[in-house]
């Protein structure tokens, strides 16, 4: 199998058939403070990016690719790579996988063809992510993962009830 490809999912780059699903997640305000958006995607604006966006890693700096259930065909989410450093060889990834494929594997299956694909392929020498310590499930997903706790940012996200916490999580590549 390729690098972007198990037994169970697929990691593909967007299609102009991804608009309504990729609505549905970046309008999903639950979402909202994990990341860093601070208001909803139009369609329009949503429809350009994905006529417009640049798959090449190398230009653009990051990477986003669709998870696909491979015996369904079905979008579960999606998975990136950004602050792409060649000279550093590090990248930063983050993950979101539709409500109903949560606890069912997929995030470990997916973040270990990204791994892949980042050490095998590009070469990186590290892969990080910042995991908002109010966000447990993602925490146990990065740490199931054998990525390591190197530090916490301390009032690093605004939230609703006041400032919060990231754990800065770090794979190295040996």
């Amino acid at each position: 199998m390729g690098f972007l490809v198990s037994d169970n999912l697929s990691l593909r780059a967007l299609e102009p058939e991804d608009l309504d699903v990729l609505y549905k997640w970046e309008n999903d305000s639950s979402l909202w403070q994990n990341g860093s958006t601070l208001t909803p995607y139009s369609k329009f604006a949503l429809r350009d990016y994905l006529e417009n966006s640049l798959q090449d890693i190398f230009q653009t700096r990051q990477l986003r690719l669709i998870v696909e259930e491979k015996k369904t065909g079905n979008a579960i989410g999606t998975i990136d790579m950004y602050d792409y450093d060649p000279l550093d060889q590090r990248a930063g990834v983050g993950i979101l996988l539709d409500e109903a494929y949560r606890n069912q594997g997929y995030g470990t299956e997916t973040l270990q063809l990204i791994e892949n694909y980042a050490f095998r392929f590009l070469m990186l020498k590290q892969l990080y992510a910042y995991a908002p310590l109010s966000n447990v499930p993602s925490v146990k997903l990065f740490e199931k993962c054998r990525y390591e706790r190197s530090g916490t940012l301390r009032s690093w996200i605004k939230t609703p009830s006041g400032f919060g916490d990231v754990y800065f999580m770090q794979l190295i590549n040996q």
